[in-house]
């Protein structure tokens, strides 16, 4: 056998260029690329060629024609939890998400988080990512995203009727996830870097990443949370013409819309907003509203929509009207159930610029498809997160009785805290834990998904949230939920929202005996809740103790009968007056940070 010889240029030679090499491979490392360009699978196919794609490996797909159908066509750029996305412009079949391990991607801007749209395949997929910033600092996140066929409906973006195989359609429900992550306060993203996954098979599939901006100058002064899907009408070439109370007072607004739940786009052919003299009919000419510069626009599904602002004198406590064609067939539409409140429905045509009220001939006591109203400036709002004894159920129609109604007053009236907005989350039969409401479909109940499951649509992307009042938790017991599982719950919401920031306050649970679920054991339980949460010096940044303002005092188990609206389970509109005249109002104060 001959030995080769290596002469000392011929080494120098490749060692060189090996090292030139990994310098290489290191400079492209340290570059971050647009996400585009590292689109590495196919995720969409036509019905006609579903072989040209192949998201999970096992030649399965999204259909174009379904997401077509749901809104979400090549170069859409839907709205979710206050982010505009884009859904990729290449081709059924051509690349358009990347695969994450590790690539780093540019990404620039300032906000309050990283929005992902995103699904795993192979099971759920996390990993930990990078964020730097232009200061040349840096942040770890967190990011999951569920599977896209067995992940929880309750909290996907969008979900389509079937998928794609290479031997054709298979009826399933492919779903898309929008993932929020935190950034640190007041620092510039100038990249990311995508996490590295664990998992044998598990591939995290990203669509699309940007920074949710902060939505500074705007204060949340009314708000209404999405409980459900049922069917309506049908409504068809008719107009709504919806009566909201703002918290809040401001020169100029903005209204967010939102198509939540719903499979299918749905159109809003004109808008406007005004000030209510009485009924449907508005002091003085109502004022449009644009999406965009558009005076109509089109959410697609599970998407929404803010308006571009207007100057509009919104005064607090003074009803506003905001209404909304719909030139469209609408079946069903995602609302909020229990307005407590007369709004109303018109004959056929497009109403919403009437200066007085006499097309609208027919009432609706929901929200359809209205979940906010800003106003500019302010410092801020506290969202109540909670259940039927926050949405008001059972106090007059119209008279704005809730006890954030009177939580809102007390702070116009005060000036020892800033005079935030008040932004009422409460749906009724809301749990903690479990879903009423699957999330997915059309559906009779109206109970919301849980509130682990809506905290980021309901909580994290409300406008300008400083505080979170978190009162929930009784109908997780009435329904069999111990203890331990509930204040393991709240513990959970009141940690996510710390992470982002926001202030969590949490209140004890209060007595009902007397209703037919509030058993002996049922309060047994919730007494141990409100043990708990009074010795829990670290989870919540203060705790309202509710259940010591409404029980009897020689009968702790019930409810004090002078507060009682007579179904004990809910108090009654003095009730609710001495829940909001018993708030601490400096636990509300965003600015104090989390010392309790």
């Amino acid at each position: 056998m001959r030995r080769q010889l290596w002469g000392p240029a011929l080494v120098l030679a490749l060692i060189t260029s090996a090292a030139s090499l990994t310098s290489a491979g290191a400079a492209e490392e340290r570059e971050p690329r647009p996400l585009r360009e590292l689109y590495d699978n196919r995720a969409v196919s036509e019905d006609g060629r579903p072989g040209a794609a192949d998201f999970d490996g096992q030649g399965r797909s999204l259909p174009a024609a379904a997401l077509r159908a749901a809104g979400w066509q090549v170069g859409a750029r839907p709205a979710v939890e206050g982010t505009r996305l884009d859904w990729p412009v290449s081709r059924p079949g051509r690349p358009d998400n990347v695969r994450a391990h590790g690539q780093r991607v540019a990404v620039e801007g300032r906000g309050d988080a990283l929005t992902f749209l995103v699904a795993g395949t192979g099971g759920e997929a996390t990993g930990i990512g990078t964020v730097h910033y232009r200061d040349g600092g840096h942040s770890r996140y967190r990011l999951t995203a569920p599977d896209w066929r067995t992940g929880p409906l309750a909290t996907k973006a969008v979900a389509l009727p079937y998928l794609n195989s290479r031997e054709g359609r298979v009826a399933d429900r492919p779903r898309l996830y929008v993932v929020t992550v935190p950034l640190d306060a007041g620092r510039t993203v100038e990249s990311v870097r995508l996490p590295h996954v664990r998992g044998q098979g598990r591939s995290l599939h990203v669509f699309d990443l940007r920074v949710r901006p902060a939505a500074e100058g705007w204060t949340g002064s009314w708000s209404a949370s999405t409980a459900g899907l049922p069917e309506v009408g049908p409504w068809r070439d008719q107009t709504l013409r919806l009566v909201v109370n703002p918290t809040k007072s401001g020169p100029t607004a903005r209204v967010r819309l939102s198509n939540t739940f719903a499979g299918t786009p749905v159109r809003v052919g004109s808008a406007t907003v005004a000030v209510r003299a009485e009924g449907a009919a508005p002091r003085s000419t109502p004022v449009p509203l644009t999406f965009g510069g558009e005076e109509s626009t089109v959410l697609p599904a599970g998407a929404e929509a803010v308006s571009d602002p207007v100057a509009l004198a919104v005064e607090e406590g003074a009803d506003l009207l905001v209404s909304l064609h719909l030139p469209g067939a609408v079946p069903s539409v995602p609302l909020h159930d229990k307005a407590v409140q007369k709004s109303y429905l018109s004959t056929p045509g497009d109403h919403a610029a009437d200066a007085d009220g006499a097309a609208y001939t027919g009432t609706v006591g929901t929200w359809p498809l209205l979940t906010g109203v800003d106003v500019s400036g302010g410092p801020g709002s506290v969202v109540v997160l909670g259940d039927s004894i926050t949405e008001g159920v059972g106090t007059t129609e119209g008279a704005n009785k809730r006890w954030t109604d009177a939580l809102a007053r007390r702070l116009r009236d005060q000036d020892r805290v800033p005079r935030y907005g008040v932004l009422n989350q409460g749906i009724s039969a809301n749990r903690v834990l479990s879903d009423r409401y699957p999330g997915d479909g059309v559906s009779s109940d109206t109970g919301g998904v849980s509130a682990l499951n809506r905290l980021d649509r309901d909580l994290l992307s409300q406008t300008s949230v400083r505080t979170v009042v978190l009162f929930e938790g009784i109908n997780d017991v009435r329904w069999g939920a111990s203890a331990e599982e509930v204040v393991g719950g709240l513990r959970q919401l009141a940690e996510r929202a710390r992470a982002r920031g926001v202030r969590a306050v949490v209140t004890t649970l209060a007595p009902c005996e007397g209703e037919s679920r509030c058993t002996p054991a049922v309060d047994a339980e919730r007494t141990e809740i409100n043990r708990a949460l009074r010795a829990d010096r670290d989870s919540f940044d203060a705790v309202l103790d509710f259940d010591r303002v409404l029980r009897d005092p020689d009968r702790p188990a019930r409810m004090l009968p002078a507060y009682d609206s007579g179904d004990h389970l809910h108090p009654g509109e003095a009730g609710l007056q001495a829940l909001a005249d018993a708030v601490d109002l400096t636990v509300l104060d965003g600015r104090r940070g989390r010392a309790r």
